[in-house]
Protein backbone atom coordinates (compact mmCIF):
# COMPACT_ATOMS: atom_id res chain seq x y z
CA UNK A 1 0.00 0.00 0.00
CA UNK A 2 1.28 3.47 -0.81
CA UNK A 3 2.40 5.35 2.28
CA UNK A 4 -0.07 7.99 3.48
CA UNK A 5 2.53 10.77 3.62
CA UNK A 6 3.50 10.07 0.02
CA UNK A 7 -0.11 10.45 -1.07
CA UNK A 8 -0.27 13.78 0.74
CA UNK A 9 2.84 14.99 -1.05
CA UNK A 10 1.56 13.71 -4.36
CA UNK A 11 -1.61 15.74 -3.99
CA UNK A 12 0.49 18.86 -3.52
CA UNK A 13 2.63 18.09 -6.54
CA UNK A 14 -0.39 17.74 -8.77
CA UNK A 15 -1.01 21.43 -8.17
CA UNK A 16 2.34 22.18 -9.83
CA UNK A 17 1.48 20.52 -13.12
CA UNK A 18 1.04 23.78 -14.99
CA UNK A 19 4.21 25.49 -13.79
CA UNK A 20 6.91 26.54 -16.27
CA UNK A 21 9.39 24.03 -14.79
CA UNK A 22 7.22 21.04 -15.55
CA UNK A 23 6.27 22.50 -18.93
CA UNK A 24 9.93 21.99 -19.89
CA UNK A 25 9.52 18.23 -19.72
CA UNK A 26 8.64 16.52 -22.99
CA UNK A 27 6.04 14.42 -21.15
CA UNK A 28 5.21 13.56 -17.56
CA UNK A 29 4.33 10.48 -15.52
CA UNK A 30 2.34 11.14 -12.34
CA UNK A 31 1.42 8.45 -9.85
CA UNK A 32 -2.30 8.16 -9.16
CA UNK A 33 -2.23 5.32 -6.64
CA UNK A 34 -0.19 2.24 -5.71
CA UNK A 35 -1.08 0.50 -8.96
CA UNK A 36 -1.44 3.16 -11.66
CA UNK A 37 0.16 6.27 -13.12
CA UNK A 38 -1.03 8.87 -15.59
CA UNK A 39 1.05 9.60 -18.68
CA UNK A 40 0.60 13.08 -20.15
CA UNK A 41 2.21 13.23 -23.59
CA UNK A 42 1.64 17.00 -23.74
CA UNK A 43 2.50 18.16 -27.27
CA UNK A 44 3.95 14.86 -28.48
CA UNK A 45 2.10 12.88 -31.14
CA UNK A 46 2.64 9.22 -30.19
CA UNK A 47 2.66 6.51 -32.82
CA UNK A 48 3.14 3.92 -30.07
CA UNK A 49 3.79 3.81 -26.32
CA UNK A 50 5.79 1.19 -24.46
CA UNK A 51 6.44 0.28 -20.82
CA UNK A 52 10.01 -0.88 -20.23
CA UNK A 53 12.30 -1.87 -17.38
CA UNK A 54 15.02 0.27 -19.01
CA UNK A 55 15.21 3.19 -21.43
CA UNK A 56 15.27 1.10 -24.62
CA UNK A 57 12.49 -0.73 -26.44
CA UNK A 58 13.43 -4.41 -26.55
CA UNK A 59 11.97 -7.89 -26.35
CA UNK A 60 9.49 -8.31 -23.54
CA UNK A 61 8.49 -4.65 -23.33
CA UNK A 62 4.77 -3.95 -23.20
CA UNK A 63 3.08 -1.93 -25.94
CA UNK A 64 -0.02 -0.05 -24.78
CA UNK A 65 -2.85 1.98 -26.23
CA UNK A 66 -2.15 5.50 -27.45
CA UNK A 67 -3.56 8.44 -25.43
CA UNK A 68 -6.98 10.00 -25.85
CA UNK A 69 -7.40 13.38 -27.52
CA UNK A 70 -6.21 15.23 -24.41
CA UNK A 71 -2.88 13.38 -24.58
CA UNK A 72 -3.41 11.45 -21.35
CA UNK A 73 -3.58 7.74 -20.63
CA UNK A 74 -3.65 5.69 -17.42
CA UNK A 75 -0.97 2.99 -17.19
CA UNK A 76 -0.75 -0.03 -14.91
CA UNK A 77 2.66 0.47 -13.28
CA UNK A 78 2.88 -0.67 -9.64
CA UNK A 79 4.68 1.57 -7.16
CA UNK A 80 6.89 -1.42 -6.36
CA UNK A 81 8.47 -1.39 -9.84
CA UNK A 82 10.74 1.15 -11.51
CA UNK A 83 9.49 1.45 -15.07
CA UNK A 84 10.15 3.79 -17.96
CA UNK A 85 7.58 4.86 -20.53
CA UNK A 86 8.90 5.16 -24.08
CA UNK A 87 6.91 7.26 -26.52
CA UNK A 88 7.71 6.55 -30.16
CA UNK A 89 6.72 9.29 -32.60
CA UNK A 90 5.69 8.89 -36.22
CA UNK A 91 9.18 10.12 -37.13
CA UNK A 92 10.67 7.09 -35.32
CA UNK A 93 12.11 9.22 -32.52
CA UNK A 94 11.77 7.84 -28.99
CA UNK A 95 11.07 10.01 -25.95
CA UNK A 96 11.69 8.43 -22.54
CA UNK A 97 9.81 9.52 -19.44
CA UNK A 98 9.44 8.19 -15.90
CA UNK A 99 8.21 9.12 -12.44
CA UNK A 100 10.43 11.88 -11.13
CA UNK A 101 9.65 11.11 -7.50
CA UNK A 102 10.22 7.52 -6.44
CA UNK A 103 7.25 6.31 -4.34
CA UNK A 104 9.29 5.17 -1.35
CA UNK A 105 7.46 4.23 1.84
CA UNK A 106 10.09 5.61 4.21
CA UNK A 107 12.32 7.81 2.09
CA UNK A 108 12.59 11.57 1.77
CA UNK A 109 13.00 13.68 -1.36
CA UNK A 110 14.29 10.78 -3.49
CA UNK A 111 13.98 11.67 -7.19
CA UNK A 112 15.41 11.09 -10.63
CA UNK A 113 17.20 14.14 -12.07
CA UNK A 114 16.26 13.19 -15.64
CA UNK A 115 13.64 14.56 -17.98
CA UNK A 116 14.23 18.29 -18.23
CA UNK A 117 14.77 19.71 -21.71
CA UNK A 118 17.81 21.98 -22.10
CA UNK A 119 18.01 25.30 -23.89
CA UNK A 120 19.66 23.48 -26.83
CA UNK A 121 16.81 20.97 -27.07
CA UNK A 122 18.57 18.00 -25.44
CA UNK A 123 16.95 16.03 -22.62
CA UNK A 124 18.63 15.07 -19.35
CA UNK A 125 18.73 11.26 -19.36
CA UNK A 126 16.53 9.30 -17.01
CA UNK A 127 18.05 6.68 -14.73
CA UNK A 128 21.57 8.15 -14.65
CA UNK A 129 21.47 10.15 -11.42
CA UNK A 130 19.21 10.27 -8.40
CA UNK A 131 19.13 12.80 -5.56
CA UNK A 132 17.80 12.24 -2.06
CA UNK A 133 17.68 13.10 1.58
CA UNK A 134 19.19 10.74 4.16
CA UNK A 135 17.96 7.14 3.98
CA UNK A 136 18.46 5.52 7.40
CA UNK A 137 14.92 4.14 7.62
CA UNK A 138 14.17 2.68 4.20
CA UNK A 139 11.76 -0.26 4.31
CA UNK A 140 12.40 -3.62 2.71
CA UNK A 141 10.04 -2.60 -0.11
CA UNK A 142 12.07 0.60 -0.56
CA UNK A 143 15.32 -1.33 -0.84
CA UNK A 144 13.72 -3.65 -3.38
CA UNK A 145 12.66 -0.68 -5.51
CA UNK A 146 15.99 1.13 -5.25
CA UNK A 147 17.81 -2.08 -6.19
CA UNK A 148 16.09 -1.85 -9.58
CA UNK A 149 17.96 1.40 -10.31
CA UNK A 150 21.23 -0.43 -11.09
CA UNK A 151 23.23 1.82 -8.78
CA UNK A 152 26.97 1.97 -9.31
CA UNK A 153 27.84 4.65 -6.74
CA UNK A 154 26.48 6.33 -3.62
CA UNK A 155 27.99 9.78 -3.00
CA UNK A 156 27.23 10.87 0.57
CA UNK A 157 27.56 14.65 0.95
CA UNK A 158 27.04 14.52 4.71
CA UNK A 159 29.49 15.19 7.53
CA UNK A 160 30.96 12.80 10.08
CA UNK A 161 28.40 13.98 12.63
CA UNK A 162 25.46 13.03 10.41
CA UNK A 163 26.85 9.69 9.32
CA UNK A 164 27.54 8.76 12.95
CA UNK A 165 23.84 8.63 13.82
CA UNK A 166 22.29 7.85 10.42
CA UNK A 167 24.78 5.67 8.51
CA UNK A 168 24.17 4.80 4.88
CA UNK A 169 23.09 1.22 4.27
CA UNK A 170 22.30 1.64 0.59
CA UNK A 171 25.73 0.53 -0.57
CA UNK A 172 25.56 -2.59 1.61
CA UNK A 173 22.16 -3.50 0.20
CA UNK A 174 22.90 -2.78 -3.46
CA UNK A 175 26.64 -3.42 -3.83
CA UNK A 176 27.22 0.17 -4.97
CA UNK A 177 30.53 1.94 -4.36
CA UNK A 178 30.26 4.26 -1.33
CA UNK A 179 32.06 7.61 -1.51
CA UNK A 180 32.29 10.33 1.12
CA UNK A 181 34.71 12.88 2.54
CA UNK A 182 35.08 13.68 6.22
CA UNK A 183 34.33 17.12 7.62
CA UNK A 184 32.60 18.61 10.66
CA UNK A 185 29.05 19.89 10.38
CA UNK A 186 29.57 22.63 12.95
CA UNK A 187 31.04 25.35 10.67
CA UNK A 188 28.35 24.72 8.09
CA UNK A 189 25.52 24.89 10.64
CA UNK A 190 27.00 28.02 12.19
CA UNK A 191 27.01 29.74 8.81
CA UNK A 192 23.49 28.65 7.93
CA UNK A 193 22.10 29.61 11.36
CA UNK A 194 23.96 32.87 11.79
CA UNK A 195 23.52 36.26 10.20
CA UNK A 196 20.39 37.54 8.51
CA UNK A 197 19.85 34.55 6.23
CA UNK A 198 21.27 36.29 3.18
CA UNK A 199 23.79 34.53 0.91
CA UNK A 200 23.56 31.42 3.08
CA UNK A 201 25.23 29.17 0.49
CA UNK A 202 28.22 31.34 -0.42
CA UNK A 203 31.42 29.51 0.48
CA UNK A 204 29.78 26.11 0.49
CA UNK A 205 31.19 25.51 -2.99
CA UNK A 206 34.66 25.52 -1.41
CA UNK A 207 33.79 23.56 1.73
CA UNK A 208 32.12 20.82 -0.32
CA UNK A 209 34.51 20.82 -3.28
CA UNK A 210 35.83 17.29 -2.47
CA UNK A 211 32.30 15.90 -2.36
CA UNK A 212 31.18 17.70 -5.52
CA UNK A 213 34.35 16.58 -7.32
CA UNK A 214 33.60 12.96 -6.40
CA UNK A 215 30.03 13.31 -7.65
CA UNK A 216 30.99 14.72 -11.03
CA UNK A 217 33.78 12.19 -11.45
CA UNK A 218 31.34 9.34 -10.84
CA UNK A 219 28.85 10.78 -13.32
CA UNK A 220 31.58 11.13 -15.92
CA UNK A 221 32.77 7.55 -15.30
CA UNK A 222 29.28 6.27 -16.22
CA UNK A 223 29.65 3.07 -14.21
CA UNK A 224 26.06 2.56 -13.18
CA UNK A 225 23.57 5.05 -11.83
CA UNK A 226 24.71 7.50 -9.16
CA UNK A 227 22.67 8.47 -6.11
CA UNK A 228 23.88 11.47 -4.12
CA UNK A 229 22.40 12.89 -0.96
CA UNK A 230 22.78 14.92 2.20
CA UNK A 231 20.42 14.89 5.21
CA UNK A 232 17.45 16.83 3.83
CA UNK A 233 18.32 16.52 0.16
CA UNK A 234 17.72 20.23 -0.35
CA UNK A 235 20.75 22.42 0.46
CA UNK A 236 23.99 20.59 -0.31
CA UNK A 237 22.14 18.24 -2.67
CA UNK A 238 20.28 21.21 -4.14
CA UNK A 239 23.52 23.05 -4.88
CA UNK A 240 25.06 19.96 -6.50
CA UNK A 241 21.96 19.45 -8.65
CA UNK A 242 21.87 23.11 -9.67
CA UNK A 243 25.52 23.01 -10.74
CA UNK A 244 24.82 19.87 -12.77
CA UNK A 245 21.69 21.22 -14.47
CA UNK A 246 23.29 24.61 -15.18
CA UNK A 247 26.32 22.97 -16.79
CA UNK A 248 24.09 20.70 -18.88
CA UNK A 249 22.13 23.68 -20.19
CA UNK A 250 18.85 23.53 -18.26
CA UNK A 251 17.47 27.07 -17.92
CA UNK A 252 17.74 28.62 -14.49
CA UNK A 253 14.03 29.22 -14.02
CA UNK A 254 13.50 25.48 -14.31
CA UNK A 255 16.45 24.81 -12.00
CA UNK A 256 15.03 27.12 -9.35
CA UNK A 257 11.55 25.59 -9.54
CA UNK A 258 13.04 22.09 -9.27
CA UNK A 259 15.11 23.20 -6.26
CA UNK A 260 12.04 24.51 -4.44
CA UNK A 261 10.19 21.20 -4.94
CA UNK A 262 12.17 19.97 -1.91
CA UNK A 263 9.85 21.87 0.41
CA UNK A 264 6.98 19.62 -0.70
CA UNK A 265 8.96 16.44 -1.18
CA UNK A 266 10.82 16.21 2.11
CA UNK A 267 9.57 13.83 4.78
CA UNK A 268 11.78 14.76 7.77
CA UNK A 269 10.41 11.92 9.91
CA UNK A 270 12.37 9.47 7.73
CA UNK A 271 15.63 11.45 7.63
CA UNK A 272 16.79 10.73 11.17
CA UNK A 273 16.38 7.53 13.23
CA UNK A 274 15.15 7.74 16.80
CA UNK A 275 18.20 8.03 19.02
CA UNK A 276 18.87 8.85 22.65
CA UNK A 277 20.17 12.45 22.63
CA UNK A 278 22.13 11.70 25.79
CA UNK A 279 24.25 9.27 23.79
CA UNK A 280 25.20 12.08 21.41
CA UNK A 281 25.62 15.16 23.64
CA UNK A 282 27.99 16.92 21.26
CA UNK A 283 26.43 15.94 17.95
CA UNK A 284 24.96 19.06 16.27
CA UNK A 285 22.60 17.23 13.91
CA UNK A 286 21.00 15.31 16.80
CA UNK A 287 20.52 18.54 18.71
CA UNK A 288 19.02 20.19 15.60
CA UNK A 289 16.40 17.51 15.01
CA UNK A 290 15.66 17.30 18.74
CA UNK A 291 15.04 21.05 18.91
CA UNK A 292 12.76 20.93 15.87
CA UNK A 293 10.78 18.04 17.35
CA UNK A 294 10.32 19.89 20.68
CA UNK A 295 9.10 22.94 18.81
CA UNK A 296 6.64 20.80 16.88
CA UNK A 297 8.29 22.01 13.67
CA UNK A 298 9.66 18.78 12.22
CA UNK A 299 8.77 19.86 8.71
CA UNK A 300 10.46 21.37 5.69
CA UNK A 301 10.85 25.12 5.70
CA UNK A 302 10.68 27.19 2.49
CA UNK A 303 14.12 27.80 0.99
CA UNK A 304 13.94 31.59 1.00
CA UNK A 305 15.59 34.38 2.96
CA UNK A 306 13.47 36.40 5.41
CA UNK A 307 13.30 39.04 2.67
CA UNK A 308 11.89 36.51 0.20
CA UNK A 309 14.94 35.77 -1.99
CA UNK A 310 15.64 32.20 -3.09
CA UNK A 311 18.80 30.83 -1.47
CA UNK A 312 19.73 29.18 -4.76
CA UNK A 313 19.16 32.35 -6.78
CA UNK A 314 21.61 34.12 -4.45
CA UNK A 315 24.07 31.25 -4.89
CA UNK A 316 23.90 31.59 -8.67
CA UNK A 317 24.73 35.30 -8.31
CA UNK A 318 27.71 34.35 -6.16
CA UNK A 319 28.92 31.67 -8.58
CA UNK A 320 28.56 34.01 -11.56
CA UNK A 321 30.51 36.75 -9.80
CA UNK A 322 33.30 34.55 -8.42
CA UNK A 323 33.71 31.97 -11.20
CA UNK A 324 31.90 33.28 -14.25
CA UNK A 325 29.19 30.62 -13.88
CA UNK A 326 28.79 26.97 -12.96
CA UNK A 327 31.08 25.69 -15.68
CA UNK A 328 33.78 28.10 -14.52
CA UNK A 329 33.41 26.74 -11.00
CA UNK A 330 33.73 23.14 -12.21
CA UNK A 331 36.92 24.08 -14.02
CA UNK A 332 38.55 26.30 -11.40
CA UNK A 333 37.54 24.65 -8.12
CA UNK A 334 36.93 21.02 -9.13
CA UNK A 335 39.61 20.81 -11.81
CA UNK A 336 37.38 19.46 -14.58
CA UNK A 337 38.75 19.76 -18.12
CA UNK A 338 37.12 20.40 -21.48
CA UNK A 339 37.24 16.66 -22.09
CA UNK A 340 35.55 16.02 -18.72
CA UNK A 341 32.74 18.45 -19.50
CA UNK A 342 32.21 17.00 -22.97
CA UNK A 343 32.05 13.54 -21.44
CA UNK A 344 29.62 14.71 -18.75
CA UNK A 345 27.23 16.03 -21.41
CA UNK A 346 27.59 12.89 -23.50
CA UNK A 347 26.68 10.72 -20.50
CA UNK A 348 23.86 12.87 -19.13
CA UNK A 349 22.12 14.19 -22.26
CA UNK A 350 20.16 12.49 -25.04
Amino acid sequence: MMHKSYRTILAGLLGLAGTPALALEAATVTRLDAKTVELDTDRLKPQSIWISADTQIDAGDQRIATPSTDGKVTLAIPASERRYVIIRGFDGKDTVVAERVLPLEQGSNFRDVGGYVTKEGHTVRWGKAFRSGAMPLLSEADYALVTELALGSVVDLRSLDEREVAPDLLDDRTGALFITNDYSLRPLMAKMAGGDGENMYSGMEKLLAPQFRSLFKRLIADEGAVVYHCSAGQDRTGIATALLYDTLGVDRETILKDYHLSTRLRQPEWEMPKVDPKAYPNNPIVQYYLAKAKEGRLEAEPLYTPAGASHLAQFFTHIDREYGGSEGYLRKELGLTDQDLDRLRAVMLD
